[in-house]
């Protein structure tokens, strides 16, 4: 089923990329669940590029496993650029890898998001942001929300790649 999911084809154009290279990836995330991770272990000898991830769904997880800033954190309910920026910077430190995906959102409507879906990424290489944004989304379950922010980020992360 989680194959159906997910476009194995891309995931593969990633793991090519990323073993050519010789580069690794890793991912830190909420409002996805781990799907990220999920996806990017799909491919054939992911070991051999992807180090792994974290899901944190809470601030102080995200406060004490990706260095996330407290403060702002519980602001924006750890919902923001500049936390999506930290979780991204931040795994890659943790993992020793030279790319990083951080994630946060909303996949279900909540008072705290102006009951709207979204979320904010962001894609590291080599220690510096090369590529962040805001995705919103109108699907109303959240599995499928999350699927399809998954698969928007893979695809931003291929067009970097290039």
């Amino acid at each position: 089923m989680i194959h159906s999911l997910f476009d194995i084809r891309q995931i593969d154009k990633v793991k090519e990329f990323l073993v050519q290279k010789n580069e690794t990836i890793a991912v830190a995330e909420s409002v996805t669940g781990g799907l990220m991770q999920v996806a990017l272990a799909l491919a054939k000898d992911a070991g051999k590029y992807f180090q792994g991830g974290l899901t944190a769904y809470n601030i102080g997880q995200k406060a004490r496993h990706l260095l996330v800033e407290p403060i702002h954190a519980v602001a924006c309910n750890c919902v923001s650029q500049k936390v999506a920026d930290e979780m991204a910077l931040n795994v890659c430190r943790s993992f020793n890898s030279d790319w990083g995906i951080g994630i946060t959102g909303y996949s279900t409507a909540v008072p705290e998001s102006g009951n709207k879906l979204f979320c904010y990424y962001a894609i590291v290489h080599h220690h510096k942001v090369v590529v962040k944004g805001k995705l919103t989304q109108a699907e109303d379950e959240p599995f499928k929300v999350q699927v399809h922010y998954v698969v928007d980020i893979i695809e931003s992360v291929l067009q970097v790649m290039k």
